[in-house]
């Protein structure tokens, strides 16, 4: 008997404890996407001793996320970390928190600036997509010799052309947008030219740009010079059917796959997924941006912590911009 008293105090003294904790209720759009649930492990790790993390999975549905929303409110979870299946989905998201006082942080997918006005309390973490496109465009015009006048002998039919497939995101995302529109305009900015063959949406997935890609080889067959790709996961879909297709042959008999064999086609992606890394290593995949997903992640568990504690935002190490935005920039990885 005496032995079942003290467990029982000791489970009152550690339910007494979780139910002081402060909690966070993180919502992601899809944890099928590669990047995304490295992200949210990211956070929970970061999180640990700091905050209760409860973690939901959307599925790519907004009707979904909105559910575990509301449920979520009458939880009375202290603040709320968003990853939106639709941007434009942030304004009831913002305005419903509002009403009910509960702080909200979105990553990944930035809510339009006048939702995020809506509510003082409503922040974003994230990078600028314009940086990522812009440092696609450095690292791609930087192999084919940085003169546009005099295009070095990646121009394969030497026409002074870089002849470009395109694999976008999403239609009508902020970030697939803005990655395509602004990779284009710094090549028109520096004067390159550029053959857009093709611009085909991949939804972010591997497996729907292995499928659109191989459709692309058949119609532009050896006529393809670079392929830009809003992320990592399309761009490995890419070079797998590249590879099956014949591309990526060790044709100097070197033991490597390098810039030298005469099938190699610059690829490049965005994110910085550990396997995009091996793929640079092993000379397939040309380069990619770091999307710094885990210095996002630290800086979104501090600005929790700060938040639901009460502490002054001005200390915090990364600095709060316009009093919504805490930019983390993108970094090269060749």
């Amino acid at each position: 008997m005496k032995y079942i008293n003290i467990l029982l105090i000791v489970l009152l003294m550690f339910s007494s404890c979780r139910g002081s904790e402060k909690s966070a209720s993180l919502f992601l759009y899809n944890q099928n996407d590669p990047y995304v649930r490295i992200f949210a492990d990211q956070i929970k790790k970061a999180s640990e001793e700091i905050i209760l993390i409860d973690l939901f999975d959307s599925q790519n549905s907004q009707i979904i996320q909105n559910e575990f929303i509301e449920k979520q409110i009458l939880s009375s979870a202290d603040i709320m970390i968003i990853n939106p299946v639709d941007r434009l989905g942030a304004y009831s998201i913002i305005k419903k928190l509002k009403s009910k006082e509960i702080p909200v942080i979105f990553f990944n997918r930035e809510p339009l600036v006048e939702d995020l006005n809506i509510w003082d309390k409503a922040y974003y973490v994230g990078a600028k997509a314009e940086q990522s496109g812009q440092i696609q465009a450095e690292m791609i015009m930087e192999l084919f010799g940085s003169d546009p006048r005099n295009l070095n002998k990646f121009d394969k039919n030497k026409n002074g052309i870089i002849e470009t497939v395109i694999l976008k995101g999403e239609q009508g995302h902020q970030d697939a947008e803005i990655r395509t529109s602004e990779v284009v305009k710094a090549f028109n900015d520096k004067k390159f030219r550029l053959d857009i063959l093709i611009t085909e949406v991949a939804n972010w997935n591997r497996d729907e740009a292995y499928d659109k890609m191989k459709d692309i080889l058949d119609e532009f067959n050896g006529s393809i010079e670079l392929v830009i790709s809003n992320n990592d996961a399309m761009a490995l879909g890419a070079i797998s059917i590249m590879r099956q297709s014949g591309l990526f042959r060790d044709s100097n008999k070197n033991g490597i796959i390098d810039f030298e064999d005469d099938s190699w086609i610059p690829v490049v992606g965005i994110d910085g997924l550990d396997e995009a890394v091996e793929m640079i290593d092993n000379g397939y995949l040309y380069g990619t941006v770091l999307n710094d997903s885990n210095t996002q992640a630290k800086a979104i568990v501090e600005l929790t912590d700060f938040i639901v504690n009460g502490k002054d935002l001005e200390n915090m190490s990364n600095p709060l911009v316009d009093g919504k935005y805490i930019w983390i920039d993108y970094k090269v990885l060749q």
